[in-house]
């Protein structure tokens, strides 16, 4: 799992970069380690704005989320990635119970 922390018309330190990278370390559980995260930090007056894009296997996703402190904008963008992340590994089982007459042609 690779993940890029930038910020628009922002620094980003080496404190938020960290606990980007801490929220983010959770998400390596829906791969096996083929995920690309790159992490935008904006702030427009008084709203902080942290908005991701994963590039993942069969996917490729996009979340962003606004609040009063970066802290608490990188939270909800990281409760909202795992939700989405969940999804799309849920939707890449197969729910298939076995093997029937009719999958493996015996029948007749």
């Amino acid at each position: 799992m690779r993940i890029e922390t930038s910020g628009h018309q922002i620094d980003v330190t080496p404190a938020l970069r960290d606990y980007v990278n801490a929220k983010f370390e959770r998400l390596a559980r829906y791969s096996d380690g083929d995920l690309d995260i790159h992490v935008i930090l904006s702030v427009a007056k008084l709203l902080h704005k942290a908005e991701a894009k994963i590039g993942a296997p069969g996917a490729a996703l996009f979340a962003e989320c606004e609040a009063d402190t970066m802290y608490a904008a990188i939270d909800l963008l990281a409760d909202k990635l795992d939700r989405l992340l969940q999804k799309h590994k849920g939707k890449q089982t197969r729910h298939h119970r076995g093997e029937t007459a009719a999958r493996n042609a015996s029948f007749g």
